[in-house]
């Protein structure tokens, strides 16, 4: 584990974003919450959120942070293919917190696909990436 005690304690926010690609008649299952095991992005959300917090417990070597925000939102294009997901995780720490929105949009999209997997068997989770962090005084 790096060695961070030297730092200072500092206001620090992560963005990540990432994707799952489906089936337009999947997409059409979760907008109507008629998928079997229920509310889709319902449960991805929190999913998402549950699995920051948790981020030190699933990446070894990972600070344990005490976050204090954590928001996963979802977007389905124009286009109905895939739905787009977002998190952003913030903390006051001497560490960043950019495993932790990562891990967010992961875990909402693993969630996503293990609700959806027995009605869509081509559905693809991509493009996952951090998009911007940042850090300020306190």
């Amino acid at each position: 584990m790096v060695d961070v005690s030297a730092k200072d304690v500092v206001s620090r926010e992560a963005k990540a974003r990432g994707e799952i690609r489906l089936q337009r008649s999947t997409i059409d299952l979760i907008e109507k919450h008629a998928v079997t095991k229920g509310n889709v992005l319902a449960t991805a959300r929190l999913a998402g959120i549950m699995a920051a917090k948790r981020t030190s417990d699933l990446i070894p070597l990972c600070h344990p942070l005490s976050i204090s925000h954590c928001e996963v939102s979802f977007e389905v294009p124009a286009s109905r293919d895939r739905v787009l997901i977002s998190a952003v995780a913030r903390v006051a720490a001497k560490t960043g917190v950019e495993m932790e929105a990562l891990t967010a949009v992961t875990i909402a999209a693993l969630t996503i696909y293990d609700m959806c997997k027995a009605v869509d068997k081509r559905m693809r989770i991509t493009s996952v990436r951090l998009v911007s962090k940042s850090k300020s005084p306190l």
